[in-house]
């Protein structure tokens, strides 16, 4: 949802000019129309997801989290200079840490570049904390990284609490996802 404010417009043509904006994005950067994104929104800038976690694990449970960078990591996440291939977080004397996440240096870094695959720590609630202790001790579960993203300007890693996946589950998934599109592409044929 977006909220307009008209610049050169009187009252009576907001409503015509806002419909005109949904419709021709030209007229957003012209000037005359101005776009501000409402204050409830948050925009997400998705920098890497883990597809591989979703093909290997079922994802029981979510969580938004923070995360521990140093500046030089920042600036080479924004260059999508990031690979989740392998990682996992685990909870240690009551904190959660990253592991196994490669961020390569930042090319304008000098001798204060970061180390490209060191433990970082996750920032979660003490309550959350103690959820995720229960569950990966007591269920067998695992802590993996689903997505890291910019969150108004902060990075923000979505970790999944999973449970791995059997071969024949793998098996039953793919099944399931190829009959899924099968049926969206027999109807899309029926009502052209």
């Amino acid at each position: 949802m977006r909220v307009y404010q008209f610049h050169h417009f009187g009252n009576r043509d907001k409503n015509l000019i806002a419909g005109l904006a949904t419709v021709n994005p030209f007229l957003l950067h012209s000037g005359l129309v101005m776009a501000e994104a409402n204050k409830g929104e948050a925009h997400e800038t998705v920098i890497v997801q883990n597809r591989k976690a979703r093909h290997d694990f079922e994802v029981l449970d979510r969580f938004e989290t923070g995360i521990v960078l140093r500046g030089t990591e920042v600036k080479a996440l924004r260059d999508g200079l990031i690979t989740l291939k392998d990682s996992f977080a685990a909870v240690e004397r009551g904190e959660v840490f990253l592991y196994n996440v490669h961020i390569s240096q930042y090319k304008g870094g000098n001798n204060f570049n970061h180390e490209t695959e060191r433990v970082r720590k996750l920032l979660l609630h003490r309550n959350e904390i103690r959820k995720l202790t229960g569950k990966t001790e007591q269920q067998g579960l695992t802590l993996v990284p689903l997505k890291i993203y910019f969150k108004r300007g902060k990075v923000k890693v979505d970790l999944g609490l999973v449970r791995g996946k059997k071969e024949f589950d793998k098996r039953h998934s793919l099944a399931k996802r190829q009959a899924d599109r099968d049926v969206e592409r027999a109807l899309k044929d029926r009502h052209k």
